[in-house]
């Protein structure tokens, strides 16, 4: 029997406790968050579904589901203490595709999770993107975007950028990383690829004051989770 993975984000604990034991016992696979950010960054687990809290501090959830929507294709419930009829507008055109008022009752949430997992025909292919809090890369689109800014990336340093991202904290040295991008028999040495580094970097913090990659002194280079 498949197990359907659901991600419950909430910024109250027992909530979060109480839907995860439910969602548990009815077996599910359940990955949990407390705020958008660390939302956007179990995103990752690529889950089946998501229930979403609208109400939360700092990045809320009508933020969260804007930043993952076109990334994303799984079906996103949010859930609300607001009942007015242009908060479900506002949700719907954030990118939701449904909302459950609190409080609420468990089997009810349940039968609704499970009828929007029946009609889900979009399949896995949404899942082409990782998030790490405002930037986004989507490996589709083969586009790296900043707070919904698109930055410029050559070919080669989207290869590049593809491959630390697949393997976050993973080190690369120089060797590896030009057999992998170039191959074994492309004409060049690894130098190349301190050129390449020097270059995504200086393109990210025209955008942001980070640079993502990090050099690991004496061995290579990793992306910074």
């Amino acid at each position: 029997m498949e197990r359907y993975k659901i991600l419950i984000v909430d910024d109250e604990q027992g909530i979060v406790t109480m839907l995860k034991d439910y969602f548990q016992f009815h077996g599910y696979l359940v990955n949990t968050a407390m705020s958008g950010t660390e939302a956007l960054k179990e995103i990752n687990s690529k889950p089946d579904i998501i229930l979403l809290d609208i109400n939360m501090p700092g990045m809320d959830g009508l933020e969260v589901c804007r930043t993952i929507r076109d990334h994303v294709a799984c079906p996103i419930i949010f859930l609300t203490a607001r009942i007015e009829e242009v908060d479900a507008i506002i949700g719907f055109q954030s990118g939701g595709d449904d909302y459950v008022v609190k409080p609420f009752k468990l089997g009810e949430l349940g039968a609704r999770v499970e009828a929007h997992l029946r009609r889900e025909s979009r399949g896995g292919s949404g899942f082409s993107a990782k998030f790490f809090e405002n930037l986004t890369i989507n490996y589709d689109k083969r586009q790296v975007s900043y707070q919904d800014k698109v930055i410029p990336f050559t070919k080669k340093e989207f290869d590049i950028i593809e491959l630390l991202t697949r393997n976050p904290g993973q080190v690369f040295d120089k060797e590896r990383i030009y057999e992998v991008i170039w191959g074994y028999d492309s004409e060049g040495n690894s130098s190349i690829i301190v050129e390449h580094m020097r270059r995504i970097r200086k393109k990210f913090m025209e955008y942001t004051e980070k640079t993502y990659i990090e050099t690991v002194w004496g061995i290579g280079y990793k992306w910074e989770n």
